[in-house]
C-alpha cells in the first residue's frame, strides 16, 4: 500500500504498540497521526492521519455575490488568508475577463513574497526547529547532542556559531538567540505585507481587477528598507539549517529513510509575470509558464508538465476514508472547459459537499479530509501528490523547468541560484538549491530557508519593476469589470504551504459552485478509494524509528519532525459549526521547551 521502499529481511519477531498524537502540536487545527509502532525492528509499521472536524465552505458559499469571494475565502484559515484571497481574484479574474494594471499585480507579488518570508521564517525557525533544538536532541538522542558538541560547524563564518551543539541551543525555544531574532524578523516582514496588502492575515486591499493599495512616493522604498534589515538573517539561516541538516545524515546513517517517500510532488505555480498575464484560460498555458515560480508535476524526478491547463484537467477530488456521500450521480456543473476539453465528475469544479457524520473506523471511514489527487493519464493512476511542505516541490519543478532567468533568480535544470545583495555585514551572496537525491523529512526542511532567500530575491525584482512604473507615472492599479450571467474560473497559486487552487461557478450572477483546494487537503488526505494512503500517511508509514526512547518513555520525535516537515495547518481542510448553544473548548499545550531547565 504505501509508496515507500521496502525494508530488509532478517527481521526480529515484531513488538508491536499503538500510538497516537492527537492533536498535533505547534499547528493550528485538529490533526490526529495514529501508529502502531514495532519497537523491536525500530521502525512505524502503520499510520493513520485524521481529522476530527468538518469545513463547510463550499457549501454556504453557493448563492453569494462572487465578488465577495475573496473575503469569504480569506477567513478559511488565520495563517495564510492572504493565499486564499489571492487565488480567489486570480479565479474571480479569468471568470469576469479583467486584467488589473501591471502595478496591482507587482503589489500582489510584493505582498505574496513578504507572506513566504513571514510565515517560512516563524514556521520553520519557532515550530519546526525546536524538534532539533539542544532541548528535544538531548531528551530523544543524547548521544547525538554528544557528536554535535564536538562536531565543528562548517559554515561557522557565516552564522557564526562555533559546533552544530551551538546552533542547536540558539534555537531552544523562548531562549536561544536565533528563536528570539527570528520573532523580530517576522514582525518586520508582516509590515512588509501590510504596506502592500493592508492588513495581515486578512488583505484589506486585494479585490479581483486590482488593489487598494496607493502607491507614495514612499511605499516601496518603506518596504526596501525592511527587506535589507533581513537580507542577513537570511543568508545566516540557510547556512545554519545546512549544517544541521547534514550533520543529522552524518550522525544517524539511514536518517534519509525519516520521511520519505516517492517524489510525488504539485506545484501550481506563483509571483505573476505582468507583462503577459491575461488570466485567460484559453492562454492560461502561456501565463502559466511566465510564473516566477514555476508550475509542475514531478513524478520520481520527472517533470511530467508545467502546462496549467493539463494540471486543471487531471485533478481529481477522490473519496474512499472520508465522511461524505458521492456526487458523481448528479448533473455537471461543467461539461467542458473554455478550450472545449471535457471536465470530469470528480474535478473541483463538478463538486457537491454533502457531509455524512459517523464513527471513525480505521478500516473504513476515519477523516473529514477528502482525498485530493491527480489523474496520470500516462499511467492510468490517481496520484497522491504532495507539496513537500511547500518550498520543496516550488524549487524542484522550478529547477527542472530552467524557465525562471532573471537578475537574481536563475533555473538551471538541475537547481536554483539565487543572488541577494550585500546586507549591513554579510557580502553580496549567491545560494544554489540543487536537486536532492530524496523527498523526505530533512529536504523538505532545508528547502523552507532556500525559499525564504528565494522570496526575498524576487521581491527586489518586483521592487525595481514596481518603481520603474511609479516614476513613468503609470500608477493605475485598478481595472473595472461587469460580472457576466454565467462564467467559469480558476485560480491557481501557492499557499506557503504548498498548491493552492479555487475553482469558481457561476449562473445569474451568483455562485453556483465553489470550491478552494488548498495545500493540507493533499498532504493529509487519508486513504482513498483504490486504498492509497495520503502523503502524511505514506512518508511516516514505513519509516525508521532512531528515537532512543523506548516505547515507556517514547516522544515521536522522528514521526513528528516527518508531520511538520509538511508544515501541517488544518484549517483550510475542516471546520465546523455545533449549534444549541454549545461550545468546543480546544487546549493547546505550550511549545515543547518553555521549562526544560
Amino acid at each position: 500500500m504505501t509508496t515507500t521502499e521496502a525494508r530488509p529481511t532478517g527481521r526480529k519477531p515484531p513488538q508491536l504498540v499503538d500510538m497516537s498524537w492527537d492533536p498535533i502540536t505547534r499547528i493550528i487545527g485538529n490533526l490526529g497521526i495514529y501508529t502502531k509502532i514495532d519497537f523491536a525492528n525500530r521502525e512505524v509499521v502503520e499510520c493513520h492521519s485524521t481529522s476530527s472536524l468538518f469545513r463547510g465552505y463550499s457549501v454556504f458559499m453557493k448563492g453569494k455575490d462572487p465578488r465577495d469571494a475573496g473575503f469569504i475565502t480569506s477567513r478559511i484559515c488565520g495563517i495564510c488568508g492572504d493565499n486564499h484571497t489571492t487565488c480567489s481574484d486570480y479565479a474571480q479574474q479569468m471568470a469576469y475577463g479583467v486584467k488589473p494594471p501591471p502595478l496591482a499585480d507587482y503589489i500582489v507579488n510584493l505582498g505574496e513574497a513578504a507572506e513566504y518570508m513571514f510565515d517560512h521564517t516563524i514556521f520553520q525557525d519557532n515550530l519546526v526547529f525546536v524538534d532539533f533544538c539542544e532541548a528535544m536532541v538531548k531528551a530523544t538522542n543524547p548521544g547525538v547532542l554528544a557528536r554535535a558538541e564536538r562536531t565543528e560547524a562548517p559554515r561557522g563564518e557565516i552564522h557564526g556559531y562555533r559546533t552544530i551543539a551551538d546552533i542547536m541551543r540558539a534555537f531552544n525555544p523562548f531562549e536561544g538567540e536565533v528563536y528570539k531574532e527570528a520573532l523580530k524578523v517576522s514582525r518586520v516582514t508582516r509590515e512588509m505585507f501590510c504596506l502592500m496588502e493592508g492588513r495581515h492575515v486578512h488583505p484589506s486591499t486585494l479585490y479581483p481587477g486590482g488593489v487598494g493599495t496607493m502607491p507614495q512616493p514612499n511605499t516601496f522604498t518603506d518596504y526596501l528598507s525592511r527587506l535589507m534589515r533581513v537580507i542577513d538573517f537570511v543568508k545566516k539561516a540557510v547556512a545554519m539549517n545546512d549544517d544541521v541538516f547534514d550533520f543529522f545524515y552524518e550522525a544517524l546513517p539511514g536518517y534519509e529513510e525519516v520521511g520519505r517517500r516517492r517524489v510525488l510532488l504539485g506545484c501550481w505555480g506563483a509571483f505573476q509575470d505582468p507583462k503577459t498575464v491575461d488570466y485567460r484560460y484559453e492562454t492560461m498555458n502561456s501565463w502559466g509558464k511566465d510564473m516566477y515560480v514555476t508550475p509542475g508535476i514531478v513524478v520520481d524526478g520527472e517533470l511530467v508538465t508545467n502546462n496549467l491547463v493539463d494540471i486543471n484537467l487531471g485533478l481529481r477530488i477522490l473519496l474512499g476514508s472520508s465522511y461524505y456521500e458521492d456526487w458523481v450521480n448528479e448533473q455537471p456543473f461543467v461539461t467542458h472547459d473554455p478550450l472545449g476539453n471535457p471536465v470530469d465528475m470528480r474535478h473541483p469544479w463538478n463538486q457537491t459537499t454533502v457531509p455524512v457524520p459517523q464513527k471513525r473506523e480505521f478500516d473504513g471511514k476515519y477523516s473529514w479530509v477528502m482525498s485530493p489527487r491527480w489523474y496520470d493519464k500516462r499511467t492510468d493512476q490517481h496520484l497522491a501528490l504532495d507539496t513537500g511542505g511547500g518550498p520543496l516541490a516550488r524549487l524542484w519543478s522550478t529547477a527542472l523547468s530552467g524557465l525562471v532567468d532573471t537578475p537574481y533568480v536563475k533555473a538551471t535544470g538541475h537547481s536554483v541560484r539565487i543572488s541577494l545583495p550585500k546586507g549591513e555585514a554579510l557580502p553580496e551572496t549567491t545560494l544554489e538549491w540543487r536537486i536532492p537525491q530524496w523527498s523526505n523529512t530533512i529536504e523538505r526542511d532545508r528547502a523552507r530557508p532556500y525559499f525564504i532567500a528565494y522570496a526575498a530575491a524576487m521581491a527586489l525584482q518586483f521592487l525595481e519593476e514596481a518603481m520603474g512604473l511609479v516614476r513613468a507615472g503609470e500608477t493605475k492599479v485598478f481595472e473595472n469589470y461587469e460580472v457576466p450571467d454565467e462564467a467559469i474560473g480558476c485560480g491557481f497559486h501557492e499557499a506557503v504551504r504548498g498548491v493552492l487552487s479555487h475553482h469558481l461557478v457561476i449562473k445569474d450572477k451568483k455562485i453556483a459552485n465553489y470550491h478552494p483546494y488548498p495545500p493540507t487537503p493533499w498532504n493529509a488526505s487519508p486513504r482513498d478509494m483504490y486504498g492509497t494512503p495520503g502523503p502524511y500517511e505514506d512518508a511516516v508509514q514505513g519509516q525508521p524509528v532512531f528515537e532512543e526512547n523506548g516505547p515507556d518513555d517514547f516522544k515521536g520525535v522522528d514521526i513528528m519532525r516527518t508531520v511538520r516537515s509538511f508544515d501541517p495547518c488544518l484549517p483550510c481542510g475542516v471546520h465546523m459549526y455545533v449549534g444549541k448553544g454549545k461550545t468546543l473548548t480546544t487546549l493547546h499545550s505550550p511549545t515543547y521547551g518553555a521549562n526544560h531547565g
